[in-house]
């Protein structure tokens, strides 16, 4: 499969792909409308705190491990056409609920539910591998996940402009989120109509027993209840969080602690019904995996895509109060890197040396004033930099690790997502996309602070 078969709209698996892509699109648009207008709601209501958006930060991802768990299930017993469609469509609810809500219960309670359409992204994973032969799967799946991540940037992008510029006055930042809310409901109807969960003469496959994934052995076994662990941790980390900041009773934690223990115990006998039975009887040799995989693929997950989930809720805000940035301007902090989910030691390198970079990050670097744009571009027959510069608004270009004044060296341009910090005032953020050599990079920060974009 090349590039330009998946502008052939006439094949049915392209017309699907791309309607999948768009449905995690619209999935992390909505997921992620409160960060770019943080600031702005701030100002509107009074009351709130940075500390309260960090609690909402935190409750817009706690339940996106428990959902995708919930989810995978409904994706196995209904496949993944009605999932989809009805996850669109419930979400939107929350959308309304939060951009309207003038209490802290509301908000609470609604930014909660929403992170659960996080969960989007199991479902079409699963109807892109229905679709596209195993040769050809991993192409149109990076297609799927990386233009879905991109609606995080849209959202950064065009809400601030929405609210601010289009539907203006004090309440311009709320309907600028419940238009997220109206896309989500649209495209969830129009997403029912317009797909099928296999192509015609392949039925969807469905587990032989729900309620707990099938392993292939006893020792696999034991790995999956150990990889349960983390699952409700991970909850219970974030609600001691929200309680040691203030925003939850004792009693309240200590009761969401037992519900998680009871689920953990829950989750635990449904491993075992399943799967004793299964390996008592011995499995086939086609049915037969390691689980060790699972296992190396769930911390390679964690520590790339939860380190994103993070980083993308709180940056637009960072770059607003450090650099004293209007809503608009801070949208140039949009996405800091994209998202990578293979075991690559590069890759991982690359997301550490980025996190590193970006926590050197201080409002020092713009003691100048004025920011250049970098942009790097890798092609078949060309590499190297772009340069905007807004003094004498000319774009100047440097071959291969040729840069300019105060730019770090730039020892491996193969590394995914790096960001250099620059000691003249310039911020050089390195975009990749492994999956392409035809584009690899984007940087933005352009003019002046505040009339960045």
């Amino acid at each position: 499969m090349r590039l330009k078969d998946v502008f052939s709209y006439k094949d049915e698996k392209i017309k699907v792909l791309h309607f999948c892509w768009f449905a995690f699109f619209v999935s992390f648009f909505v997921w992620y409308n409160m960060a770019p207008l943080a600031t702005t709601m701030m100002e509107d209501m009074g009351w709130l705190t940075p500390e309260h958006i960090a609690a909402l930060g935190i409750l817009n991802v706690a339940l996106t491990i428990p959902a995708r768990i919930v989810i995978g299930s409904l994706l196995d017993r209904f496949g993944p056409r009605i999932v989809y469609s009805g996850l669109l469509i419930v979400m939107s609810i929350p959308a309304f609920v939060f951009a309207f809500g003038d209490t802290w219960a509301q908000l609470m309670v609604s930014r909660l539910v929403l992170g659960s359409i996080g969960a989007s992204f199991v479902v079409g994973i699963r109807m892109v591998a229905e679709w596209f032969p195993p040769k050809h799967v991993g192409f149109a799946e990076g297609i799927y996940g990386g233009w879905g991540n991109f609606g995080s940037a849209a959202a950064a992008m065009f809400l601030p402009w929405l609210g601010m510029t289009l539907f203006r006055g004090d309440d311009g930042w709320r309907y600028a989120i419940a238009f997220t809310g109206v896309v989500c409901f649209i495209y969830g109807i129009i997403f029912y109509f317009n797909v099928k969960d296999t192509p015609d003469g392949r039925a969807l496959i469905k587990p032989k027993k729900s309620g707990a994934m099938e392993v292939s052995s006893w020792k696999d076994m034991a790995q999956l209840i150990f990889w349960t662990i983390p699952l409700g941790g991970a909850l219970a980390l974030s609600a001691w969080r929200i309680e040691n900041m203030g925003f939850m009773s004792q009693n309240i934690l200590y009761a969401i602690w037992a519900v998680i223990g009871l689920v953990f115990v829950y989750q635990v006998y449904q491993i075992l019904k399943v799967n004793v039975p299964l390996l008592k009887k011995g499995i086939a040799e086609d049915d037969k995996y390691q689980f060790k995989n699972v296992g190396a693929l769930n911390s390679t997950y964690f520590a790339n895509f939860g380190a994103e989930l993070a980083i993308v809720s709180m940056l637009p805000m960072f770059f607003q109060m450090t650099f004293s940035l209007t809503p608009a301007a801070g949208r140039c902090a949009v996405r800091p890197y994209g998202k990578q989910t293979t075991c690559d030691a590069y890759p991982m390198i690359g997301i550490t040396l980025g996190l590193v970079g970006m926590g050197l990050i201080d409002s020092s670097c713009c003691s100048g004033g004025h920011y250049r744009c970098y942009v790097y571009v890798h092609s078949r027959s060309r590499r190297g930099y772009l340069c905007y510069n807004p003094n004498d608004k000319k774009t100047h270009y440097w071959s291969s690790c040729r840069h300019g004044r105060g730019i770090w060296k730039c020892w491996s341009h193969r590394l995914f997502n790096i960001i250099y910090i620059c000691d003249s005032p310039a911020i050089l953020f390195y975009f990749s996309r492994r999956s392409t050599d035809k584009f690899c990079s984007l940087l933005f920060l352009l003019r002046r602070a505040e009339e960045c974009l």
